[in-house]
């Protein structure tokens, strides 16, 4: 035990409860950082045109907008550990399918069911974290889901480079006589059993058991997080936090008064959509193809995601050390300023170049200093609007509408992610790649406005006393 706020917070069992939730995150990673390699295999496999590609790669996402609109209000009727073991169920199944699908309508479902689950994991690991970890440590916390994410793509893009370097490239026949590519799936199904076993050993939100008027069970694992005596004030102060003669609905988003949605939903949105027209995404799933547009050869296009990905643990590191000392908004705000100057720096690059049948062939040192901001838009991602959204997305709502809250938001996030992944194959062969950045450096810029006059500190602040 060790003394917080007054508290005897069980670190261990926050730090076990916070692994084990944050394998959600992993999975959510992998799974939208597996398709980077395998674009070629999925080409040959079902004959698809850019446009087919675009969709048969998004179907993930309209699953995940899907799933996070679900698991809002299922997590307020089962509560938040028995969605997250369904997810990983999903996560599971999907995995095995994708591998074996011979037929593009198969994959498609099943690529729709695993972005069911990680739309699911994606809302409720932050917002689980956020309602056990004491508010002192909660931002660092709800980072390591980040963390996990870019752990996650980074073992991805490793295991896609080793497959494909195994076989002689990625649609070449491997093990067992199935193409690498196939592999490239079958692998998540490890992390998958895994999330599902680990999740039985963990205990359900107290908040979610308070809310259901469980009150013996929620004292229970308070106690275990926190000693008796501050277990009791907890449990009166969420208590006080829900409405008795009011069950959770999704018109909770609403100003009773004024009408309308409430200010801090719209909030919520505008980091939920910004979150993915900065284009961060167009890099986790196109890295590859990105890359061989700039020059690059396969095998030199998937070890750059690697390496890409290893910045991006690093900058989620630092993001630790600093969400619970500086604060949510000033990173925000960092992350949004660095990412437009990075971005326009790409822009700068690709439009040097010169088209060459498929191949953008870029001059000079245009390549590396392409690259280096690339690195540099991933960092300066990974240490703001990618693992701080999420931790705000979790904590920032009152508890009387966290799920349906979550579930607006995370669909909301989801649909963007949708949009920007569908369009970049046809925006990549229409207008290229330097007007196609262009818009995303754009919306960054946005953004940094956004920031400041919608977004309000929660640094330091009980869930209870989050203002709708």
């Amino acid at each position: 035990m060790v003394e917080a706020t007054g508290e005897r917070v069980n670190i261990a069992l926050v730090i076990a409860i916070v692994a084990v939730a944050t394998i959600g995150g992993l999975l959510f990673g992998y799974d939208s950082g597996a398709v980077n390699g395998t674009q070629e295999g999925l080409k040959t496999a079902f004959g698809l045109s850019e446009a087919g590609l675009g969709f048969t790669v998004g179907s993930l996402l309209i699953g995940c907008f899907v799933g996070a609109f679900l698991a809002g209000k299922l997590a307020d009727a089962m509560g938040r550990r028995k969605v997250m073991m369904l997810a990983a169920v999903l996560f599971l199944v999907g995995a095995i399918i994708q591998g074996f699908s011979h037929v593009q309508a198969l994959f498609v479902i099943a690529r729709f069911m695993g972005g069911m689950a990680v739309g699911a994991a994606s809302v409720l690991s932050p917002a689980y974290i956020s309602e056990v970890a004491p508010a002192n440590i909660r931002g660092r916390m709800t980072t390591v889901q980040q963390i996990m994410i870019i752990t996650g793509l980074t073992v991805a893009f490793v295991v896609n480079y080793y497959l494909a370097a195994a076989a002689g490239s990625s649609t070449a026949i491997w093990w067992g006589g199935y193409e690498a590519w196939r592999w490239m799936y079958w692998m998540q199904a490890i992390p998958a059993a895994v999330f599902l076993v680990a999740l039985l050993f963990i205990p359900e939100s107290p908040r979610y058991l308070v809310q259901k008027g469980r009150l013996d069970e929620a004292r229970i694992v308070l106690t275990r997080l926190f000693g008796p005596a501050a277990a009791a004030v907890k449990i009166r102060d969420i208590e006080a936090s829900f409405s008795k003669d009011h069950k959770p609905a999704l018109r909770d988003i609403m100003d009773p008064v004024k009408g309308g949605i409430r200010p801090i939903v719209w909030a919520g949105l505008v980091l939920a959509v910004f979150q993915q027209l900065v284009g961060i995404n167009v890099i986790f799933y196109y890295g590859a193809t990105l890359w061989q547009a700039a020059g690059f050869s396969e095998a030199e296009a998937l070890q750059q995601n690697i390496f890409s990905g290893a910045i991006s643990i690093v900058a989620c590191f630092l993001t630790v050390g600093l969400v619970d000392k500086i604060g949510r908004k000033p990173l925000l705000l960092i992350g949004s300023a660095g990412m437009a100057l990075t971005l326009f720096v790409m822009v700068y690059a690709f439009s040097t170049g010169t088209v060459q049948g498929a191949t953008l062939l870029l001059p000079g040192n245009m390549g590396q200093v392409a690259v280096g901001a690339a690195l540099a838009y991933s960092a300066f991602f990974n240490i703001s609007w990618g693992p701080v959204m999420w931790v705000m997305l979790g904590e920032m709502f009152p508890n009387q509408m966290r799920g349906s809250a979550l579930a607006v938001c995370g669909f909301a996030q989801w649909f963007a992610n949708y949009v920007v992944t569908q369009s970049f194959p046809v925006m990549l062969g229409t207008i290229g790649l330097a007007a196609s950045y262009s818009f995303y450096a754009v919306c960054a810029a946005i953004s940094f406005f956004l920031v400041q006059k919608f977004i309000h500190e929660t640094k330091g602040k009980e869930l209870e006393d989050m203002q709708g």
